[in-house]
Formats: C-alpha cells, sequence, structure tokens
C-alpha cells in the first residue's frame, strides 16, 4: 500500500492540552468538514478543510461538549471514550467504548504498585453511550428548526441488554485492552429515522472471530430505544478477520469497510476489509473469511501510529487517522499528520 500524501489537521490549544491531536479515535468527513474525536473527553470536534475535493489541512478547530445536545451515562465532566462517528441525514451518531478500563503502569512505580494497578479494574458507566445528535447549521444543537432531536440510548442500555448475551455476557468486566468488551466503531444506513446502525467489536475476539452488533435504534424524545431485529433487540454478526478485532466501520455504497487490527495492546497488523453488501443486512450473519475482500494493508509503528479511523474522501480515497501517532506525524504545536490513500477500484 502507497500512501498517497499526508493532510495537516490543525488543533486550537485546548484540544492540544487536552491531548486530544494525540488520542484521536474516531473520524468522519462530511463535505468541508472532518468530524473528531479523541478517547479522553466528553467532546465532539469539527475541522474545516482548506479545499474541498482535495484537502492539504482541516483547521478552523471547534469543540462541541456533548453534555450541552444529550443526556450522558456519567457526570459531565468524564471521559466519554468516543470511538466511533458517523452520519446519516440530519444526524450524527456517536458511541462510547462501553469497555472497562485497568489502570496504567508508570516508569517510577514500584514492583508492589505496579501489581497493585494492574489488578484495579473501574467499570467506567460514562463510556456507555449510543447517541444521535442533531445537526443544524453545521453544529449539534438539542434540536433543530425542523424538529430533529439530539437523542441517547436510554435504560435499558446496551450494555444492560448484553449481560445475558451468551458470548459476550463473560467479557463485559474485562478491560478493553484484555479482549473484553470494547466497540471501537460505528456505521450507519437507511433513511434518517429508520437507521440501521453497527458496532464493530475491537474485542472480544472469539477463536478469531470478530463480532459486530447491528441495532435498530428508533427516537422517542429525547431517548433511543432498540426496535427488535427478527424478535431480538440486536443481532450479532460474526466476521472472520484473520483474528483480528475491528477498530472502525465505515458504510462505502452498499457495502461497510472494516478497519481490523489486534483486539489487545499489540501494534498490529492493521488491515482493510471490504463486505460487501452488509450495509442492507437486516438479519444475522456469519461471514467467512473468503467472504471478505482484503483491500488495504496500513502500516503501523512499534509502540505508535495505531490506526484508529477511516473516513471517505471523493475520488475513491480514504483517510486514516492515529492514535499515538510517531513523532514524525507532530510537525508544529497543535498539528497532527493523517494519511491518505487509494481505494482498489
Amino acid at each position: 500500500m502507497t500512501v498517497n500524501r499526508q493532510v495537516r489537521l490543525r488543533f486550537e490549544t485546548g484540544a492540544v492540552e487536552a491531548q486530544t491531536h494525540v488520542n484521536l479515535s474516531a473520524v468522519r468527513s462530511d463535505g468541508r468538514y472532518l468530524w473528531i474525536a479523541g478517547d479522553e473527553t466528553a467532546t465532539i470536534e469539527r475541522l474545516t478543510a482548506d479545499e474541498i475535493g482535495r484537502p492539504t489541512e482541516y483547521a478552523e478547530h471547534v469543540t462541541f461538549p456533548l453534555p450541552d445536545v444529550i443526556k450522558l451515562p456519567g457526570q459531565a465532566d468524564e471521559e466519554v471514550d468516543v470511538e466511533g462517528l458517523t452520519r446519516v441525514g440530519p444526524y450524527l451518531w456517536a458511541v462510547g467504548s462501553h469497555s472497562a478500563k485497568r489502570k496504567k503502569l508508570k516508569r517510577e512505580h514500584s514492583d508492589a504498585k505496579s501489581a497493585k494497578r494492574l489488578a484495579s479494574v473501574s467499570s467506567e458507566p460514562s463510556r456507555r453511550v449510543l447517541a444521535r445528535l442533531a445537526i443544524e447549521d453545521d453544529e449539534p444543537v438539542a434540536e433543530t428548526s425542523e424538529g430533529h432531536t439530539s437523542a441517547a440510548l436510554g435504560r435499558p442500555g446496551l450494555f444492560d441488554l448484553l449481560d445475558d448475551d451468551d458470548h459476550l455476557a463473560p467479557f463485559l468486566a474485562i478491560p478493553g485492552k484484555d479482549n473484553g468488551l470494547d466497540i471501537e466503531g460505528i456505521a450507519a444506513a437507511g433513511e434518517p429515522g429508520h437507521e440501521r446502525v453497527f458496532l464493530g467489536l475491537r474485542g472480544p475476539v472469539l477463536r478469531g472471530w470478530a463480532v459486530i452488533l447491528q441495532l435498530a435504534p428508533r427516537a422517542h424524545g429525547t431517548e433511543l430505544e432498540l426496535e427488535k431485529i427478527d424478535g431480538e433487540r440486536y443481532v450479532k454478526h460474526f466476521i472472520d478477520l484473520d483474528g483480528l478485532g475491528v477498530r472502525d466501520l465505515c458504510v462505502h455504497g452498499d457495502d461497510l469497510l472494516i478497519l481490523a487490527g489486534p483486539s489487545m495492546d499489540l501494534d498490529g497488523p492493521v488491515r482493510i476489509y471490504r463486505w460487501r453488501d452488509a450495509a442492507d443486512l437486516k438479519t444475522a450473519d456469519v461471514v467467512h473469511r473468503d467472504e471478505l475482500e482484503r483491500v488495504l494493508d496500513l502500516p503501523y509503528g512499534e509502540g505508535d501510529d495505531h490506526a484508529e479511523g477511516i473516513a471517505l474522501l471523493p475520488d475513491n480515497e480514504l483517510l486514516v487517522v492515529y492514535d499515538s501517532p510517531a513523532k514524525a506525524r507532530l510537525t508544529e504545536p497543535g498539528v497532527v499528520l493523517a494519511d491518505v490513500v487509494s481505494l482498489p477500484s
């Protein structure tokens, strides 16, 4: 795979102080705009292209706090860990990781303290967000002048429903980086108000099979409820991604593009697969390896440059953003470089 070019993403001081620019977790292109999220805030970011069609830079950074437009499951200042963004009509959809978290080790810690931190796991209910944000004048609002409303999944939430799931319930208390439950991608298809929403799981990977959940969220006032699909509140698709988990999803026509990488805290491999006609699926599916097209192998570093999000650009190109970017991507204060690659025809 050849990187066609690189694009500058320019962030304002507040996002740099919050380390958003080096913790990118989700991206969606939207005409001249780029919607972005970092994994350590409760905000959505918007950048503007310097040129529609073939941008060299996205700048004019604006931050939108999620508590301004939806009710969050945690406190307003708690990390939501937004891991996926997608746009359908007047709505921008966002999903949190839903994952538990294990404490990190630091070099200066004693062996005893390190062992104690490795035993510390928090449930992180603030991350259990699935939201539909109404967009007016290119900004998320609680309600538009045309009556489109922002809404978030109420109770029971997805995490509650998974508590009885034969495949996923055993992984709910396991941290995401340990092959526990970890949602890292969202894609939506269909007409606004009647979307089919796909959630890609980085983990768990079950004996080499990744999992994608399909939902039919419907708004009732400021809350989303899950309409049944084949009599269930969600259906599961099991996908053979050569042992990898899902890092992002993106609708491309009737297909789903799947950004795949290791479920655990490893560097690579990182690949993009095409799942043909998936965007129109309405029943559960088991997708064998020969039903997928492996379209790209993406670069990755050693301890850095972890591809976390993909977004379609014109001319069959794909923008790729990275978590833990290598130093070569940090060309000046507040700027991080994203890659642009071509999708095979």
